[in-house]
């Protein structure tokens, strides 16, 4: 993975899409930590985030209280990598992947009735307002007004943060008290004004 990494830093390219099996296997450390609790995923179009599809397929398995997931209507890779939902079928007055917008997820069943919940009953929900895909006014941007007010409703930040923004969004986690998770470059580790005292977990590859 860090050879990955290190190619998307070497391009400037802040949108790098962690790969599922990566975030399995961090995130089943977490799980009672998880449960009743809000996740905010605040770098995660949720077409395109393994972030998003993992906690959306877990929703009921973790136990959680509600999934936000917001998008960067400036990101290079929407629509590009992971397509989770057929977007001219939701009723948004944009089909533009690049519009910004954020999807809440409050309550995951087993609508089509398969014996299992998966991607295509979050789906179902969207569709049949159970849950809300709503446009944003702003960027998407996690300094955003709008974002910073989802920011303050969550319990934990999960994320693989913009590489060229890693300190300010770490300030801004501890600036509103956030236990987070986020993936980000071993280089971190020498940025001294992050890691002032142990507040939360940093992946690093």
């Amino acid at each position: 993975m860090a050879t990955t990494f290190d190619k998307a830093k070497k391009n400037k390219a802040d949108e790098f899409y962690t790969q599922l099996p990566d975030i399995e296997a961090e995130m089943r450390h977490y799980q009672e930590q998880f449960r009743g609790k809000v996740i905010f995923c605040n770098c995660d179009d949720p077409y395109e985030s393994n972030f998003f599809k993992y906690f959306a397929m877990n929703f009921n398995f973790l136990g959680l209280k509600k999934l936000i997931a917001t998008c960067y209507s400036e990101s290079p890779v929407a629509t590009k990598q992971l397509s989770l939902f057929d977007v001219k079928d939701l009723a948004v007055k944009s089909a533009d992947a690049k519009h910004p917008y954020k999807i809440e997820i409050t309550e995951v069943k087993d609508e089509n009735a398969d014996g299992a919940v998966d991607l295509a009953d979050v789906e179902y929900l969207l569709k049949n307002g159970k849950n809300a895909l709503t446009l944003l006014n702003e960027g998407g941007d996690f300094r955003s007004t709008e974002c910073i007010e989802l920011l303050k409703e969550a319990d934990i930040v999960v994320t693989n943060p913009p590489f060229s923004l890693f300190r300010e969004y770490v300030a801004q986690l501890v600036e509103y008290d956030k236990k987070f998770i986020i993936i980000g470059n071993v280089n971190a580790i020498t940025y001294m004004d992050v890691f002032k005292r142990p507040l939360a977990k940093v992946k690093l590859s």
